[in-house]
């Protein structure tokens, strides 16, 4: 069953003159030649099955339009809502489809969070498309915290130009399966882009990170930080691959993962991956696995807290290395009340599991 959704956007105090935030149907019905050089023209659908699956069901979703030089203050906000139907057999599909172009000297702030309504079985199978100008600064925030029962497949796909500056920021914290896919091509010389995620597993959730970064220019930097914390027997997955194409001289491109594992029976299968073919790069790579350290714990019981609260300090100050590559503003105050309330219990379990306190950490790459 295809599921019918409808892109909530938040009220903005003040909208600058030609700015566009709505509907990506009405839009095409409206102007079509403002989509067309853009909509479908980025992702890889003839190799993705699901970006393929996603544009043969093109229903709407949200268009984003910044003009040349025109700054946006406040965040945009695109709420998706899944309604499966509680309590049946029967499920709910949905392939929302974003476009963002922010066009020469802009700048703007996109969030884009999905949830549901109730409990139940569906499927959200999302693709957007973000297209940053010349000298434009972009943020996009994706946030998933659907039902246990809920299955998400995300693909973001950021085409960068001459010196843009594109960060983009991943919170999962709810879902049966999460599958979330980064692809940013710096195409234009002097491009930055930040990849920044947290991802939060409980239970049997399957939380699964791959990220892409193409270097096709010379003078472009790129970082990558994620960090897992699982718990129960939930399953992490990062796989990061940066590609350094032969013309991309002078790429500076770091890579990051590390991870915390809170029982015997959360898992994370981590893989930092460089291809480079071009000669005047620096690269680097790594990541680890571990547990909260027994010193640090001691050394927070010590002061006084009880350990209930020695592990939550702990575990927030791992989960706020992601908060502090945000900016200050709504956006990081909405995620950290959201990861605040996502994290595992502070104690640990009893019997058997609780002997990953004697785990050491392990670097790989």
């Amino acid at each position: 069953m295809n599921g019918r959704f409808a892109p909530q956007l938040s009220r903005i105090p003040v909208l600058a003159a030609g700015v566009k935030a709505g509907s990506l149907a009405e839009a095409l019905a409206e102007a079509p030649e403002t989509i067309g050089p853009h909509l479908a023209r980025y992702v890889n659908f003839r190799r993705d099955a699901f970006c393929a699956l996603n544009t043969a069901f093109i229903d709407d979703g949200a268009y984003i339009k910044v003009p040349r030089g025109v700054v946006v203050e406040e965040p945009i906000y695109l709420l998706y809502v899944t309604a499966p139907v509680a309590g049946s057999n029967a499920f709910s599909m949905t392939h929302p489809r974003t476009l963002i172009v922010a066009e020469d000297g802009s700048q703007v702030s996109v969030v884009e969070d999905y949830v549901s309504l109730n409990a139940g079985i569906s499927f959200s199978n999302t693709v957007t498309e973000l297209v940053a100008g010349d000298n434009a600064v972009v943020s996009h925030t994706m946030i998933v915290r659907e039902d246990s029962q809920a299955y998400n497949v995300s693909t973001l796909r950021i085409q960068q130009t001459r010196s843009t500056q594109v960060a983009t920021h991943s919170v999962l914290l709810g879902g049966a399966l999460v599958r979330n896919n980064v692809h940013p091509v710096m195409t234009g010389e002097g491009s930055e882009c930040l990849i920044n995620g947290l991802f939060i597993g409980v239970e049997r959730q399957h939380l699964d990170n791959y990220m892409l970064v193409e270097h096709a220019s010379p003078h472009c930097s790129s970082r990558q930080f994620y960090n897992g914390i699982l718990s129960g027997h939930s399953h992490g997955v990062f796989h990061g691959r940066i590609i350094v194409h032969k013309d991309a001289q002078k790429t500076d491109a770091k890579q990051t993962n590390r991870n915390l594992l809170l029982s015997d029976d959360a898992q994370i299968d981590t893989k930092p991956q460089l291809e480079i073919y071009a000669d005047d790069v620096k690269c680097t790579h790594g990541a680890t696995i571990g547990k909260l350290e027994p010193e640090a714990l001691f050394y927070a019981r010590s002061r006084g807290l009880d350990e209930a609260s020695a592990r939550h300090l702990l575990l927030l100050a791992f989960a706020n290395e992601c908060l502090d590559r945000m900016k200050e503003g709504a956006v990081r105050d909405h995620v950290e009340t959201l990861i605040m309330k996502a994290l595992p219990s502070a104690l640990p379990p009893a019997g058997p599991q609780s002997a990953e306190i004697e785990r050491n950490w392990e670097e790989v790459g």
